[in-house]
């Protein structure tokens, strides 16, 4: 298929301007993982992967400019782009990339430091606040529970002596009947006796499986 001299022109100058890209992105992936400092393991792969998506993207463009005609003219244009790029253009293009790396960094921090002081520190002095005031209003509670129960002792002691009349038969009935009766059943002992039949058998159960371990 013969292709004319504008069409050979026209593929020249894209694979130049696909040569001075794929320098830009090599430079800017290799001062972003400098940067980042991803570890050397990582860097073969990450290299592979770019060459992949370069010879992919320079084959799109062929494509379109000379129908993916491969001629010697498309490999002295890629050359001549990174040769280019590469005198003219690659310090230019680190500072530029470090210089947005900067620039992104100190947008992140100013942003960090904006939600600290305007959400996070507010939020942390509030958390302080509410926690001094809840500890006041306990102290004034109990303090003014104190007062109450001292205001109100008076007529409580007032009122015990006026109903002193009506308790204090339950209270003899009580001592009379049902103390004797608590006694006789000996509930205290009986209850501490069969704490110390459960303690014993869980004790006599955990000695047991102590020998079966040992066995």
């Amino acid at each position: 298929m013969n292709v004319s001299l504008s069409v050979q022109w026209l593929t020249m100058m894209t694979m130049l301007l696909s040569g001075i890209g794929m320098g830009i992105v090599f430079d800017g992936y290799r001062v972003v993982s400098d940067e980042l400092r991803i570890s050397r393991i990582w860097v073969p792969v990450f290299d592979l992967l770019y060459w992949i998506a370069a010879t992919i993207a320079v084959f799109q463009v062929l494509s379109s400019s000379n129908h993916g005609e491969v001629r010697l003219y498309v490999f002295l244009g890629l050359l001549l782009g990174i040769g280019c790029y590469y005198w003219l253009f690659s310090k230019l293009t680190v500072r530029l990339v470090k210089l947005l790396i900067r620039t992104i960094r100190a947008i992140a921090k100013l942003v960090v430091q904006t939600v600290n002081l305007l959400i996070v520190k507010p939020f942390i002095l509030l958390y302080r606040l509410a926690k001094l005031l809840l500890a006041f209003f306990r102290v004034f509670t109990i303090f003014l529970f104190r007062i109450v129960v001292q205001l109100v002792r008076p007529f409580w002691l007032l009122l015990a002596w006026m109903t002193k009349p009506l308790w204090r038969p339950v209270f003899r009935w009580w001592d009379d009947r049902m103390n004797p009766m608590i006694a006789k059943w000996r509930i205290p002992d009986r209850f501490k006796a069969g704490v110390g039949a459960v303690r014993g058998f869980w004790q006599r159960r955990k000695s047991r499986k102590d020998e079966k371990k040992e066995d």
